[in-house]
């Protein structure tokens, strides 16, 4: 019996730019089939910038698909303000696939770093090496859309694992 193929989004939160990137899964084979950024203007209310974040998004789940999510884990950095208004342009992207209706995940750094690169603590052009290797048809402009195929590709390696179906039963996730 073949495997049927699941289009994943991977979400990449930030406030400037948030990068996201969509692929294919079979179960064993990766396919890219798209990746891109949204921006927000520096110079507009914080409201405004976090419409914007939203507002791009929802155009690029209607424009490719996904029927999965997978979003970065916010971190938490020296500068409070700094990772609250992370957390709010995380907010956006956890919303957009929500109102669609879409199954959503969520990775710590780390763990997308491990999956992929095989390190947890690997640097930003290890993470850009491995995903051209993993998607050889990927064409990304900038880490953020190479990270954000780096958490799709983490999701697809670990969206039925044991562990990701306790999590998505619990959370009330489709």
């Amino acid at each position: 019996m073949k495997n049927v193929a699941i289009r994943i989004i991977g979400i990449d939160p930030g406030l400037r730019r948030t990068g996201w990137g969509v692929i294919e899964s079979d179960g064993v084979r990766l396919v890219y089939v798209a990746s891109g950024h949204v921006t927000s203007n520096g110079d507009d209310d914080l409201a405004y910038r976090l419409r914007e974040i939203y507002e791009g998004l929802a155009g690029v789940l209607a424009a490719w698909r996904p029927v999965e999510a997978a979003v970065e884990e916010t971190f938490v950095n020296e500068n409070p303000r700094a990772t609250l208004k992370l957390g709010q342009a995380r907010g956006m992207a956890l919303l957009a696939p929500a109102m669609k209706g879409l199954r959503i995940a969520e990775y710590p750094p780390n763990l997308i770093k491990k999956t992929v690169v095989g390190a947890g603590h690997a640097e930003k052009r290890q993470i850009q090496m491995m995903v051209s290797m993993l998607l050889p048809k990927a064409r990304f402009e900038s880490a953020d859309e190479a990270d954000a195929l780096a958490i799709a590709i983490c999701h697809a390696n670990h969206r039925t694992s044991p562990a990701a179906r306790m999590a998505a039963a619990a959370s009330g996730n489709r």
